[in-house]
């Protein structure tokens, strides 16, 4: 197994960095689009990311990776098993991080029938796909803006539902697929639709260093790690601890940060004030302040967490303005200013 870049050691890329904090927080923020110039660390975050959270709870065996403690997140088998008994079996495992690649085929994906078994032994058998595979975890996929329609369609339906059903060669076979997913891409090498578009609780915006030294110390790390990855890690593994010990942490703390209805009164301002459809863009600025609130180690959310979050979880649901050609980010800042005169 390829040993990641760690976490830690990625120099600049803030927004990118603190987003990716936030979902390892709260998942239920849903997902991660990283759009920005070629070369800039988009896919070295992500896969760094799978070294830096604690590892999870799984039914012992169980291929979905069910949570003992949730039967209402469960396959069949670990239902039959939770009915049988009050504590199942279970193991830690790490979290997964599944890779979808842009020329995956739909039975890859969404599973299909075992034909090794089928031909061997004449028993019909389900191969799990990668949406079984990244259940609880996160499903990542380079380049999202290329992927094919008859995969974004089914990413859709899965996200939306949590479970993936598939129903062929005389199978059906229904499985728990929740995750977080994260995608990154070039804006000048196509758009994604809108629908797959909503779906990403947050984006952010990743831009070529321009500062010299900082460039310079992007070459000289990557160097370095690509000489001796093992040395490098273990150089890093001090400051990758405290940040996974700092998630934890916050991840404890999360529920009793405090909300108040004056907070909320703010975010549906803004949304207002922006024009973004339905209420999903509130629901992220919920669920992402709180979140950064509790990485921060605050005890309540207020203005401060709203100006860092506001520009990731709206700046990609603004509908385009003819009479206005700025950047999709300048008018969310552009908003807040305007709602904390």
């Amino acid at each position: 197994m390829a040993i990641p870049f760690p976490f830690s050691a990625i120099v600049g890329q803030n927004d990118m960095k603190t987003a990716i904090q936030i979902v390892a927080v709260d998942p239920s923020v849903n997902g991660i689009l990283a759009l920005g110039d070629r070369g800039t660390g988009k896919s070295t975050a992500v896969r760094a990311l799978a070294d830096l959270l604690p590892p999870i709870k799984a039914v012992k065996n169980c291929i979905y990776g069910c949570d003992p403690k949730d039967q209402s997140k469960s396959c069949d088998q670990c239902e039959k098993l939770k009915l049988s008994t009050a504590s199942p079996p279970s193991e830690l495992r790490p979290v997964p991080v599944v890779d979808l690649p842009l020329g995956a085929s739909e039975d890859r994906v969404v599973g299909a029938l075992d034909l090794e078994k089928a031909l061997s032994q004449g028993i019909k058998s389900f191969s799990p796909g990668l949406l079984a595979k990244a259940n609880r975890g996160f499903l990542y996929i380079d380049e999202v803006n290329l992927l094919e329609d008859h995969l974004v369609d089914l990413l859709i339906d899965v996200a939306a539902s949590g479970e993936n059903l598939v129903e062929r060669e005389g199978l059906s076979v229904r499985h728990p697929a929740r995750f977080v997913l994260v995608g990154s891409g070039n804006p000048e090498e196509g758009e994604l639709r809108p629908q797959l578009l909503d779906r990403f609780g947050l984006c952010v915006e990743v831009k070529t260093p321009q500062e010299l030294e900082e460039r310079i110390l992007v070459i000289k790390r990557r160097d370095a790690f690509e000489k001796n990855p093992e040395k490098f890690q273990e150089d890093w593994r001090e400051a990758n601890d405290a940040l996974r010990e700092k998630i934890i942490k916050a991840k404890k703390r999360l529920d009793k940060v405090v909300m108040d209805d004056d907070f909320l009164r703010l975010c549906s301002r803004l949304c207002m004030a922006l024009g973004t459809d339905g209420l999903r863009a509130e629901l992220t600025l919920m669920k992402a302040t709180r979140a950064y609130a509790a990485l921060e180690g605050d005890k309540k959310v207020d203005a401060k967490h709203l100006r860092v979050i506001a520009p990731m979880a709206l700046c990609h649901r603004l509908r385009r303005d003819p009479l206005d050609d700025t950047g999709s980010t300048i008018r969310v800042e552009r908003a807040l200013e305007e709602l904390f005169k």
